[in-house]
């Protein structure tokens, strides 16, 4: 059965393939991106089940306006991909406040503006999927990667604790952790390092940096097979409330958990019984 999808990010990477493959099985399509133009030529040209239209997540008004031009062109919106972000790469300490603010108002802020404009519409219709793309680093922190991860484990309590806030609407949530995919989270474009400088973590920034820079077109995970995954999802009666994507993700998800079993059996001892007299 055809529906309509709103896909932020989706002149390049994966939020291009998602688009991509939707419009090949039969969707409709609200694709997303700063530059309409840009997306248009990424999605082969004008289409008539798709709207290119422009979005900056971070901008409330043009998440509504978006979100208008959407139900004005389709009637409705039946999944919404909160694709779009960016990754500020670097120590904490040679992350300015500034950039560990501009993260979070994208990675994070960016898809609460998008949903908090598609609610109303799914929640009118009793109908609807929201999937926001998560992150392994979602889930598992990581050395270089403090403030993508502060704002991907804010996407997961986001996601987490709005499932409970919208299913009494028919409303589903799928939260999306993949690994390391060839998309372009690494191109300059989307990659900006720390713009502080100390002493101290000099020699590990720049062996890091060239680490991460090597690691661009060179990731295992193939951005096409996800995207025909996440349409699989996406059409599931009952999807997941996460979907882990990619080997690497799925191990280290798996050790999380383990780690987390592990660190509840070491708490219980002093962890336990600490609860008012008067409540025992």
């Amino acid at each position: 059965m055809s529906k309509v999808f709103f896909i932020t990010g989706a002149g390049r990477g994966l939020g291009a393939d998602i688009a991509c493959q939707a419009l090949a099985a039969g969707h409709q399509v609200v694709a997303t991106g700063r530059r309409p133009e840009g997306v248009i030529e990424a999605l082969s040209g004008e289409q008539d089940n798709l709207l290119a239209t422009a979005l900056d997540i971070t901008d409330p008004a043009a998440a509504r306006a978006a979100t208008r031009a959407a139900v004005d062109r389709f009637g409705r919106i039946d999944v919404l991909i909160n694709n779009a972000a960016n990754f500020y790469a670097g120590y904490f300490e040679e992350l300015s406040e500034g950039q560990v603010r501009a993260q979070i108002e994208t990675n994070l802020f960016g898809p609460m503006n998008v949903t908090r404009a598609v609610l109303p519409i799914m929640r009118a219709r009793r109908s609807g999927h929201v999937m926001t793309i998560s992150s392994l680093a979602g889930q598992v922190g990581g050395e270089f990667t403090v403030a993508y991860a502060t704002a991907k484990f804010g996407v997961e309590g986001f996601m987490e604790s709005l499932h409970h806030d919208v299913e009494p609407y028919g409303i589903k949530t799928t939260i999306v952790e993949p690994g390391f995919f060839r998309t372009e989270l690494l191109v300059d474009a989307s990659t900006t390092y720390a713009e502080l400088s100390l002493d101290d973590y000099a020699e590990r920034t720049a062996a890091t940096r060239r680490v991460w820079e090597s690691m661009n077109g060179q990731q295992a995970g193939d951005p096409a097979k996800l995207a025909d995954a996440l349409l699989k999802v996406a059409v599931l009666d009952e999807p997941p409330l996460r979907f882990i994507a990619g080997d690497d993700c799925l191990a280290a998800v798996e050790g999380k958990a383990k780690q987390l079993l592990a660190e509840v059996d070491a708490s219980r001892e002093l962890g336990s019984g600490l609860a008012h007299d008067d409540a025992v």
